[in-house]
């Protein structure tokens, strides 16, 4: 780990190479990180990477949602912020959508990041801002370092050196194709439930991803058909497949097609989701999705 880990931020690498993007201000939109062992772990490991943690107060009361979102508010006004990063997921951050003021964001913009609950104000962001989001691991996630998850998360801060997000991994193809679109997707029960309501997602001419975690698959087919009936497949240009923990995605793609005509590529990468390797999608980003290449470029 050592080893890894100097020959991936060596001496300042992070600072040397990317100016100007290394003060993190962490918020809390969802649930609290428990462990304080686990939350000052996880500064550390973001130190070494060359980041600066601007606030390391270990938060022990759930905001509301009205504070949820001045915390939002303030670290978007906060010239000293490049990125803004979620402590965890859970859920509840969908109730602090109607407190957002979208203008300070929009005039104010800094690299917002998280995945799993955030995967609602990711894409209410990039939608009404024009702001490209970060579905990425959260500062719980980096609490243990992970190669292909930081080098990922990296590769995003850094612009995307690498414009294959698939690069090194393995790809499951389920319908080929080449499609071009904006990259949009995260948790499907977060999502689904913004259905029928004014932050449901635009998903035409979208590449669109979906990733859960511990859900029973009645519940999942439930969602999945929802979005059917909703007609929100219809326009698609592509679909990712994430991890389903406890759920194997040919399950996924059969519920879907049993049920509807699919027309566009559609593929299984389990490094999306609730995983220990995980990597980092830029939502908002026009993509690539490849099913001959297995591969996902960023124009």
């Amino acid at each position: 780990m050592g080893n890894w880990l100097t020959a991936v931020s060596g001496k300042n690498h992070y600072r040397k190479n990317f100016p100007n993007k290394n003060n993190i201000y962490t918020i809390t939109p969802s649930w609290l990180v428990k462990r304080k062992q686990e939350f000052v772990r996880a500064i550390r490991n973001l130190e070494k990477l060359g980041f600066e943690v601007i606030n390391k107060n270990f938060v022990t009361r759930l905001p509301s949602p009205e504070e949820k979102a001045q915390q939002i508010h303030s670290a978007f006004l906060n010239k000293k912020v490049d990125i803004i990063l979620a402590q965890r997921g859970g859920y509840s951050s969908i109730k602090v959508l109607p407190y957002l003021n979208f203008d300070i964001i929009k005039k104010n913009p800094k690299i917002f990041a998280g995945f799993s609950d955030l995967s609602a104000m990711l894409n209410a962001i990039y939608e009404r801002t024009g702001i490209i989001t970060l579905h990425s691991p959260m500062l719980i996630n980096f609490a243990p370092l992970r190669k292909l998850t930081v080098e990922s998360f990296l590769n995003a801060i850094n612009h995307f050196p690498d414009k294959n997000l698939f690069s090194g991994l393995n790809i499951c193809v389920y319908k080929h194709g080449i499609e071009k679109g904006i990259l949009k997707g995260g948790n499907l029960i977060t999502l689904t439930s913004l259905l029928g309501t004014q932050w449901e997602i635009d998903t035409n001419h979208t590449v669109l991803f979906f990733e859960e975690v511990d859900e029973k698959l009645h519940k999942i087919d439930r969602c999945i058909t929802q979005w059917i009936l909703a007609g929100k497949f219809k326009k698609i240009k592509g679909l990712i497949l994430g991890d389903f923990r406890g759920i194997g995605n040919r399950e996924i793609y059969k519920i879907l097609s049993s049920q509807t005509r699919i027309n566009y590529p559609v593929v299984q990468c389990s490094n999306i989701g609730h995983v220990k390797n995980k990597i980092t999608l830029p939502i908002g980003a026009r993509v690539e999705l490849d099913t001959y290449k297995k591969s996902l470029f960023i124009n």
